[in-house]
């Protein structure tokens, strides 16, 4: 085997045929680089243009949802079904939300002081001024 450059390699003698360029960049061994399609198969390129889902799961009866990732999927029946073998294989779920991403509006971080001020002079809000009783687990 001849050596072109540090990565392309020549495969005249290992397989006696015509030269063909062969490439092994990313630790896959020597790859064909010639009349190999470059192109994505049409489910490739169809997921491509999939919506983008945010996908919640409650761990237990009574605690809340938590964001765990995100994922594609054609419509909301796929992304519940792909988020369930996804993201709770282990029997870690008993509920699924889905939502589509570009349904989420967010306040901005740099915005937080002016946000997030009207809240600091209603102390009638914050849990001192309650009392929780004794059989309440998750509050």
């Amino acid at each position: 085997m001849t050596e072109r450059d540090d990565r392309v390699l020549t495969s005249e003698v290992v397989t006696g045929t015509t030269p063909r360029q062969l490439n092994a960049e990313g630790g896959h061994g020597a790859v064909p680089m010639e009349g190999v399609p470059a192109e994505q198969s049409p489910l490739r390129a169809a997921a491509r243009d999939w919506p983008l889902w945010e996908v919640f799961v409650r761990a237990k009866r009574g605690l809340s949802h938590v964001h765990v990732g995100s994922l594609h999927a054609p419509d909301a029946t796929m992304a519940v079904r792909n988020a369930r073998d996804l993201y709770t294989r282990r029997q870690e779920g008993v509920s699924i939300w889905v939502m589509p991403a570009e349904h989420i509006t967010a306040s901005s971080p740099d915005e937080k002081d002016a946000f997030f001020d009207p809240a600091a002079d209603k102390i009638y809000r914050h849990p001192t001024f309650y009392s929780v009783p004794d059989g309440v687990e998750h509050l």
